[in-house]
């Protein structure tokens, strides 16, 4: 089923791991949480990788290098290497690689895993607006990133210098709860100056170029844990997805998703890369899955059956997006949810 026309989670008789060659995993809220792995995440992740799947981890944190992150996975017991991470640094380097002069300036306003990416593409970090920069790199700094950064933008760029951000997420996690993210940053920017960025980080084109090119990736899977970067990224790139609801989406927004925002495939965690996926089917009355039937009366979605909560929810994505077509699904989705106790 396309992308555009999707009104139901798809199925799979094959197990994912074996039906994709590669997966692109989100990592916050996917692999990890916090310092710690999410439950599940490296036994699943382990029998994925001796199934012969490729793992490749791709973070709009443009924040930590790729060997930093492999170190970080490594310690949680998920083996990896520089070369499996792809990060909104590389993504936006090569975009800016791609429409500047070689040795060209570029004015950074981030962290270390920014510049790396920069100086792979032969691109010289500077720090300063007077110090003759071609553009402005602008990704995510840390919670102690000083205001005069942005004021070194704001310099540049009232100039004429073309701005480049590594993504626009508004917020990231962290241990204490939800922080301001890159987005927030560029937000100061823009306000400062009237420009606009190019961006590069998912769910935009340039992240899925650029995992792909990394990766040689033919059949991908994306996995995440965000409807508006992990699943509309693959979306855009018209690549399946899994949605895990181990991070930021929760039963009652997925059911709510728009046509860029609604998965392939929906399951609890990453154990859902190492099975296949029940097929939600049409019924008289609605959709089905499991033991579950699921429908809009009125305004309102009904489940009736039982089973694993799971179909349950699987065949309320069937009922609330057939009935939303091109849009939103509007309808009161809480006793369904609550029914099925997700």
């Amino acid at each position: 089923m396309s992308q555009a026309s999707r009104t139901r989670p798809s199925g799979s008789s094959t197990a994912l791991n074996v039906a994709y060659d590669t997966a692109l995993l989100d990592l916050d809220g996917v692999v990890y949480a916090g310092g710690h792995a999410i439950v599940h995440a490296v036994e699943s992740l382990e029998t994925a990788r001796d199934g012969g799947m490729h793992l490749a981890y791709v973070t709009n944190n443009a924040l930590r290098t790729p060997a930093a992150v492999a170190e970080h996975l490594s310690e949680l017991g998920i083996p990896a290497g520089p070369g499996d991470v792809i990060t909104s640094a590389q993504a936006v380097a090569r975009l800016m690689a791609d429409q500047l002069p070689a040795g060209a300036r570029v004015l950074v306003v981030g962290g270390e895993g920014l510049r790396v990416a920069l100086r792979e593409r032969g691109l010289v970090p500077v720090e300063s607006a007077d110090d003759e920069p071609a553009a402005v790199a602008q990704g995510y700094g840390g919670p102690d990133m000083a205001w005069g950064r942005f004021a070194e933008a704001a310099y540049a760029i009232a100039r004429g210098v073309p701005w480049f951000a590594s993504n626009t997420d508004l917020t990231i996690p962290s241990a204490r709860g939800i922080a301001p993210g890159n987005g927030a940053a560029v937000e100061v920017v823009r306000i400062a100056t009237g420009a606009e960025p190019q961006v590069a980080g998912k769910p935009l084109p340039p992240m899925h170029r650029e995992t792909v090119l990394r990766t040689g990736a033919e059949r991908p899977l994306v996995v995440g844990d965000r409807l508006d970067t992990d699943i509309e990224g693959a979306f855009n790139g018209g690549v399946d997805s899994l949605l895990v609801l181990t991070g930021v989406t929760d039963a009652a927004r997925l059911l709510a998703a728009g046509p860029k925002h609604r998965p392939t495939f929906v399951d609890a965690d990453l154990r859902g890369l190492l099975t296949g996926q029940p097929e939600v089917t049409r019924t008289d009355d609605g959709f089905g899955c499991g033991g579950w039937t699921a429908s809009v009366r009125g305004d309102d979605l009904v489940i009736e059956g039982d089973g694993d909560a799971l179909d349950g929810l699987r065949a309320l994505c069937g009922a609330a997006w057939s009935h939303a077509g091109d849009g939103s699904c509007g309808s009161d989705a809480a006793k369904a949810v609550a029914r099925l106790g997700l």
